[in-house]
């Protein structure tokens, strides 16, 4: 057995305090560890050597970076009881982002149409690469312009979500000459 190699320390100041700093905030005569050894941190041995009773383990020793073994698994704990609204909130930004997405496509067809039907071609065949199936394109003539209206449904989570249905609306002038 080898004998404890003990570190020399400073005499205190003036005023009786040691300007030593401790490690992670052990405070003197802490023992770390299971304390069978009876010798703290520092190399201060308490009672002799012997431990007179087991000290709890002071912050900063030991394994999992000074984590009381009562604590032990409290993250997983907690993140098992969190992970359902993690997969919630992930869920609906995907749903958001999906329709955003379907809306600009049908504010795109919409303004196809319009145009096709202002200058006498084929509302229907000029939208539907746009949108997806289901959807319908309506044209009617106002006077001088034309307005073409869009319905799409949209279930970009299949069927986690209810089904509803974005519309647009596009209007653009007649063309010049065009027939009634």
């Amino acid at each position: 057995m080898t004998a404890a190699r003990e570190r020399p320390r400073r005499p205190p100041d003036a005023s009786g305090q040691d300007d030593e700093p401790r490690h992670r905030g052990i405070a003197p005569g802490a023992v770390c560890g299971t304390g069978s050894v009876g010798v703290d941190r520092h190399g201060d041995r308490g009672a002799g050597g012997r431990h007179p009773r087991r000290a709890p383990r002071a912050s900063g020793c030991g394994r999992r970076g000074g984590a009381d073994a009562r604590q032990r698994g409290f993250v997983t704990a907690e993140l098992a009881a969190v992970l359902p609204a993690v997969v919630m909130v992930l869920a609906l930004s995907v749903w958001a982002v999906a329709t955003a997405g379907l809306k600009v496509r049908a504010v795109d067809a919409a303004g196809s149409a319009a145009l096709a039907a202002a200058r006498g071609e084929d509302a229907q065949a000029v939208a539907a690469p746009y949108l997806p199936s289901g959807s319908s394109v309506s044209v009617t003539h106002d006077g001088d312009v034309v307005r073409a209206t869009v319905i799409a449904p949209s279930r970009p989570l299949g069927a986690l979500t209810p089904a509803f249905e974005v519309s647009a609306e596009a209007v653009a002038p007649k063309e010049p000459g065009r027939p009634e």
